[in-house]
This record gives structure tokens, sequence and C-alpha cells, in this order.
């Protein structure tokens, strides 16, 4: 089994598609690393010799991957939170930080919307019926 910087890839996919499934690689830096190391991107994983996975571990090293990338991430979202910068506070709130428009979208980061004064209109209408039959 192929183990690239603590992940394991996937034996049956590609190598220029099992590479991504390291967080911090992505489909650009795939065809870096295959020049890099020499490798067809077309062969499959399992098919890999060891000396092979080498050469890609060593491409794959020169790149900011996995933990050490998420841990920068968070640091940056952390030091724009403690700034009080705009984009920090966004981030604080869960709201869309590039620019993006809440009156209609952003469902996935505000989530979802309960409706407010159904239940009292329910209520009204079901006293004015009850009123009504009296």
């Amino acid at each position: 089994m192929a183990r690239i910087s603590g992940v394991d890839l996937p034996l049956l996919k590609r190598v220029e598609t099992g590479l991504t499934y390291v967080y911090g690689i992505g489909r650009s830096n795939v065809l870096v690393v295959l020049k890099e190391s020499g490798i067809d991107g077309a062969k499959k994983i399992k098919d890999l010799t060891e000396v092979e996975v080498g050469k890609l571990q060593k491409a794959v090293d020169k790149f900011k991957v996995e933990g050490d990338l998420r841990r920068e991430i968070s640091q940056n979202i952390r030091r724009l939170e403690d700034i009080g910068s705009y984009r920090g506070l966004r981030h604080r709130k869960g709201l869309p930080v590039r620019g993006q428009r809440t009156r209609h979208n952003a469902r996935t980061l505000r989530g979802k919307r309960k409706t407010v004064g159904a239940i009292k209109k329910e209520l009204e209408a079901a006293k004015t019926k009850a009123a009504v039959t009296k």
C-alpha cells in the first residue's frame, strides 16, 4: 500500500488522481510532482514500486501538506480574529468571508432558517375559529 505524507492512497486509482487525496496537493501540484519524480500519471498506484513511491514522497515533501498546512491555515484565521479585522469577524460569526451576498444565498454557512411567527398565526387562527363557533 502506498503511503505518502501519512495518507494511504487508494490502490485502484491512477497516480494523478490518488495524489489529490493528500491535503494540499491539488490537480496543478500533482502535475509538478509527477514531472519532478518522472513517474507516469496514468499508472495505477498498486503498480508502483517502492522506489517510485519514495520518489513521489520526496517530491511531495517540498510542499506544505497535511498537518503543517492545516495548522498554518488555522493560525492565519486565528490571527485575523485576534486583530479584529472584518474577515476575522466574518470567520467568527460563520458568515461568508470573501464578499458574497447573504440576503438570498449562503445557506451552507448561515444554516437552515426557521420560519418566525408561523406558530403565532396558527394559534390566532385557532382562537378566532373557536370564538366564531361559540
